[in-house]
C-alpha cells in the first residue's frame, strides 16, 4: 500500500468534512431567509441528503414543506422538479415516453424525458396516485433509473425523492405499499410551529418579499459528502445496537418484547439498520464529531422506524401509536446496554 496515497486520501476527506461543517453555518443562514424554526426537520433532511437516502415527509398543508425542499435544492445547486401526484397520473407522465419524431434520417422513435430526470424530486401527495405509477417511482428510487420500451435510462446523480403525504384527507388515496415505504430512509414529521415562530413567519411574509437563496454547493459536493459519510468510523457495539433496535420491532421472533407481539403486525426490516447506521454517521459529522455513537442512532430512531412499524387493530383500540412503540423499544434496549458493552 502506498503511504502517500493513504495520506492524500485522509487529507481530502478532512478537507471535505471541514467544507461540510463550514457550509452548515451557511445553510442555516440561507434557510433562515425563508424558513423559521423547524431545526430538527432541517437536520433530518440534511442527514438524508448527505447519506444518500430518500425522505417521506408528513405534515398538514401550509407548513412550508415545498418551500423548504426547494430552498435546500437551491442551496446545493441541484436541479429541482415538483410533481403533483393525482389519481389520473400515469407512469409515463413522470418517467417520460417515446414519441415519433421527424429527423434527418427519417421518422424514428425518440425518448422524451419526464420530470423525474432531476436531482431532487418533490413528489407532492404521493399517496394520491394509483399503484401502477407508484411502482414506476419505486424503480426510480431503488435503481436510479427508469425503463421505457425495454430501454433503461439512468437518472442524474445525485438523485433524491422527497415525498409528501397529507395526513388529514385520506379519501381517494392509495396507501403506499410496505416495499415502497421501506425505500424511504426517514419519515420526517413536520408539525405546527410554536406561537412565537408562527408570529415571526406571519410578520416576515406580510412585510417584505423573501431574499433570494444563494447557492454555494454543487452536485459534485453532495456526491463527495456521500463518500465521506460512508467512511466515518463506527464501533461494532453501535452497529449491533442499531440492528437489535430494528430486530426488536419484529413480532413473534426470538427475544422480541411482549408489547411488540401484542401491538405490532409488522416490524422493521434490514434496511432500517442500514439507514440507522448511515444516518448516525452523517449526524456525527454535522455535530462535528469523528465517530458515530449510540446517541446518534437513538436520535434518528423515530424517523427511521415510524414508517416501518405497522401496528395492529388492538393497538389502535388501546390508543397506542407508532411513536409510543418506538419509545418503548428504546427503553427496552437501554436496559441491555451493559450486556451489549460486554459483547465483542
Amino acid at each position: 500500500m502506498n503511504v502517500d496515497n493513504v495520506s492524500d486520501s485522509y487529507e481530502t476527506q478532512k478537507q471535505t468534512v471541514e467544507y461540510l461543517l463550514a457550509g452548515r453555518i451557511k445553510i442555516n443562514a440561507e434557510l433562515s431567509k425563508v424558513i423559521v424554526g423547524q431545526k430538527g426537520v432541517i437536520e433530518e433532511l440534511l442527514i438524508a441528503l448527505f447519506a444518500g437516502g430518500h425522505c417521506l415527509i408528513t405534515g398538514a398543508p401550509g407548513l412550508a414543506k415545498t418551500l423548504l425542499i426547494k430552498s435546500i435544492a437551491q442551496i446545493f445547486h441541484l436541479k429541482f422538479q415538483r410533481i403533483q401526484f393525482t389519481p389520473d397520473l400515469m407512469p409515463a407522465d413522470i418517467t417520460g415516453t417515446e414519441i415519433l419524431e421527424e429527423t434527418g434520417e427519417g421518422r424514428k422513435m425518440v425518448f422524451v424525458r419526464g420530470p423525474i430526470f432531476a436531482n431532487m424530486i418533490l413528489a407532492d401527495e404521493i399517496n394520491r396516485t394509483p399503484p401502477k405509477t407508484q411502482a414506476a417511482m419505486l424503480e426510480a428510487m431503488q435503481e436510479h433509473q427508469v425503463t421505457a420500451s425495454g430501454v433503461r435510462h439512468a437518472l442524474p446523480e445525485p438523485f433524491f425523492v422527497l415525498a409528501t403525504q397529507n395526513p388529514i384527507e385520506m379519501e381517494g388515496t392509495y396507501p403506499l405499499p410496505e416495499a415502497q415505504l421501506d425505500r424511504f430512509m426517514f419519515n420526517v414529521v413536520i408539525d405546527y410551529l410554536p406561537e412565537d415562530d408562527e408570529v415571526a413567519v406571519v410578520t416576515q411574509t406580510t412585510a417584505r418579499r423573501p431574499e433570494p437563496i444563494i447557492p454555494f454547493f454543487s452536485d459534485q459536493d453532495v456526491l463527495r459528502f456521500h463518500e465521506v459519510v460512508r467512511k466515518v468510523p463506527i464501533a461494532e457495539e453501535v452497529v449491533r445496537y442499531a440492528v437489535r433496535l430494528a430486530a426488536a420491532s419484529r413480532p413473534h421472533q426470538k427475544g422480541t418484547p411482549d408489547f411488540i407481539n401484542e401491538w405490532v403486525s409488522w416490524g422493521a426490516g434490514l434496511r432500517a439498520g442500514q439507514y440507522l447506521v448511515l444516518g448516525a454517521k452523517a449526524r456525527c459529522l454535522l455535530h462535528n464529531r469523528t465517530h458515530a455513537t449510540l446517541e446518534d442512532v437513538q436520535a434518528l430512531a423515530h424517523s427511521a422506524l415510524r414508517h416501518r412499524i405497522l401496528i395492529n387493530y388492538r393497538a389502535e383500540a388501546e390508543g397506542v401509536t407508532v411513536e409510543s412503540v418506538v419509545d418503548r423499544l428504546l427503553e427496552s434496549l437501554d436496559k441491555t446496554k451493559p450486556a451489549m458493552a460486554r459483547t465483542k
